[in-house]
Parts: structure tokens; C-alpha cells; sequence
């Protein structure tokens, strides 16, 4: 069946009773039926936003359903993590051609249903449009957490200083080396190849470890979204510094090395859609996240003042390297390429 035959309401209702069996947070007051949700709220509330188009961020002939609606919900999740926060409430538009099949909206409500129930939101509304193009967005409220006397624990772009080591979760550069492999590009052995695509396919930001973060001290933070030197020097910008990254400490996979021996570093360097996690604080606070995390962190580099906001990426001789191409940029790009 079509969503054209279903039609709009029809597909409302699905969503809405599909959304009604993952359970809803005590603070909602109103969900989806009304022309606003509504629940109390107290605290600093946090929000985002972030739209996945079909033929930028995604082909339908390389990804499910399914792994549409974990991202769509889990890209926001980042962005909250990155900020130390909770998220809460997330509403959701539809962009869908009338052709589509009612089976693959299913789909995707069953993946972002499954990253709500693993992160702790819930779907409380949105809306649904008719369009040439499918387009899923998602905006996501949260809160911040406070400290003892009730001020917001956040971390921001523009709180690194001078001296700040700069750490990095997990490994970066898997993601758009399993792009590479789905768009046809060898990787040399099954076992690497399932794992980068996976990487690629399901994103999993490591929300606790931004919570945690938050709580220990650190004050800037940004999500690996558009590569880890862009979205580096966006904190350098925003901080008025500049960086040194140690290339030899980037942490990069053993799949990503056997599948692009040659272009790993680039990848890492470049590559996006990582959806870690950048921290800079002094280096006592790090050791202490490093400690009570329950994933790696990499200690890659410090925050240096230089006016210029540069970043210099060395070599294991102290020598400069030459940066790999920058990151995503929405406007330059093309054609799902990434």
C-alpha cells in the first residue's frame, strides 16, 4: 500500500499509535492529536535540529529504512551530548512522494523507535508533507544538567582555553570508509568491510560519556559531525585559539588501516558523519573522563593561542603535515557523495 491511499491522516494515526507503545514521559501533557504537544518543563531547556534529504545524506538503494530512522533521531542525540545535556522530546516531519510504501514508513518508525527507547526519548508530534524528495526531520528538545546550586552544566564551543588538551571518543574516520565500500570501493576482506558500513549505517553518539563530561568539569565540546579538522576548527573560531593535533594519536580502527592503508589519516582527519565526541579541557579533567568512561578516549592534541585560530596536524618527527581536504560543507557539496 501507498502512503497516497493511506493519506495523510491515515498515516497520522499510524504514527501516533505507533508512537503510543514505546511509552510516554511522565512530563508530557499533551502528545500528538492537538495542535501543539505540550509538557512542563523546568531547568535550561536545549534544542536542535537536523533534516536528512534523500540524495544528500542518504540513497535509499544503499541504506534501510530502518537505519534512516535510527539516524534521523540519533544525529540530534549528538547534539545534545555534545553539550552535556538529556534529551527529551523530539518531534518528527515527513517529506514523503506519494508513492511510497506505507511497509518502508513503518520501517523507519521501528528504527527511530529503537534509538528513543535506547536514548531515552520519546515522539510526541510533528507533521507530515507531500514532496517530489523523501526528507525526515527531527527536532529534539532536552535539558541541561545543573550543578549543586542549580546552574547549567554546558559545554560550548567557546569554552576551550590556552593549555586545554584536546581528546576525542571512539574511533574517527569509520563512517566514511564504509561509505566508500557501499558506494563499490574494495576493503580488502569481508570482516572490515561489514564493520565499516555498519559504522556508517548506525550512528551511536556516546550520550553518557557528554553527561559525564559535563559533570567533570569540561566546558567545551563539539559532536564529530563534518570532520574532525572542521569541526575542530569551529572551536578553535569560537574560543579565539588555535590547535596542535598529534597526527599518530588520532584514534583510527584496525578495519579502516586494512581497508585504506593509504587514506585512513585522511579519512579520520576528514572524513564526517563520525557522530563523536570532542572535548577540550585541562588535562587533570580529561584523565578523570578518560577514567570513568565507559568507551576509548584519545588524548589528540592541545589548544595553543595563535590569533590566526590555525590548526597544525604533525607528524611523529614534530614535522607539519599538510591538512587533508576539509570536511562537509552543505552549501559546497554535491550529490550524496558522503
Amino acid at each position: 500500500m501507498k502512503v497516497s491511499e493511506l493519506g495523510e491522516f491515515g498515516l497520522i494515526a499510524r504514527l501516533a499509535e505507533a508512537f503510543a507503545r514505546s511509552g510516554q514521559p511522565s512530563s508530557l501533557v499533551i502528545g500528538i492529536g492537538d495542535d501543539t504537544a505540550a509538557w512542563r518543563a523546568s531547568g535550561v531547556q536545549l534544542v536542535t535540529t537536523d533534516t536528512l534529504i534523500e540524495g544528500t545524506h542518504f540513497s535509499l538503494s544503499h541504506v534501510s529504512w530502518r537505519d534512516i530512522g535510527w539516524n534521523a533521531l540519533t544525529v540530534n542525540v549528538s547534539d545534545i551530548a555534545a553539550m552535556g545535556g538529556i534529551p527529551e522530546q523530539a518531534l518528527l516531519t515527513l517529506a514523503l512522494p506519494p508513492q511510497t510504501e506505507v511497509a518502508d514508513v513503518d520501517e523507519l518508525l521501528a528504527g527511530m523507535l529503537e534509538a528513543s527507547n535506547e536514548y531515552g526519548t520519546a515522539i510526541v508530534g510533528g507533521d507530515i508533507v507531500g514532496c517530489d524528495t523523501t526528507m525526515v526531520t527531527v527536532t529534539l528538545i532536552g535539558q541541561a544538567l545543573v550543578d549543586d546550586r542549580g546552574e547549567p552544566l554546558l559545554m560550548t564551543r567557546s569554552g576551550a582555553q590556552a593549555g586545554d588538551a584536546i581528546a576525542v571518543t571512539g574511533y574517527l574516520g569509520d563512517s566514511a570508509g564504509g561509505l566508500r565500500i557501499l558506494l563499490g570501493e574494495s576493503a580488502g576482506s569481508t570482516e572490515a568491510a561489514d564493520y565499516l558500513k555498519w559504522a556508517h549505517l548506525h550512528h551511536e553518539p556516546p550520550l553518557a560519556v557528554g553527561q559525564m563530561a559535563a559533570q567533570e568539569g569540561v566546558r567545551a565540546a563539539i559532536d564529530i559531525s563534518d570532520g574532525l579538522l572542521q569541526d575542530l576548527g569551529h572551536v578553535c573560531q569560537a574560543s579565539g585559539l588555535g590547535a596542535i593535533v598529534h597526527a599518530q594519536e588520532i584514534p583510527i580502527s584496525p578495519a579502516l588501516r586494512q581497508a585504506f592503508p593509504q587514506d585512513a589519516l585522511a579519512l579520520a582527519c576528514g572524513g564526517g558523519e563520525d557522530y563523536q565526541l570532542l572535548l577540550a579541557a585541562p588535562p587533570e579533567v580529561i584523565e578523570h573522563v578518560q577514567d570513568k568512561a565507559d568507551v576509548p578516549i584519545a588524548v589528540i592534541g592541545e589548544m595553543m593561542t595563535d590569533r590566526q585560530h590555525r590548526i597544525r596536524l604533525l607528524g611523529k618527527d614534530g614535522h607539519e603535515l599538510a591538512p587533508p581536504p576539509a570536511g562537509w560543507d552543505h552549501l559546497r557539496g554535491t550529490a550524496w557523495r558522503r
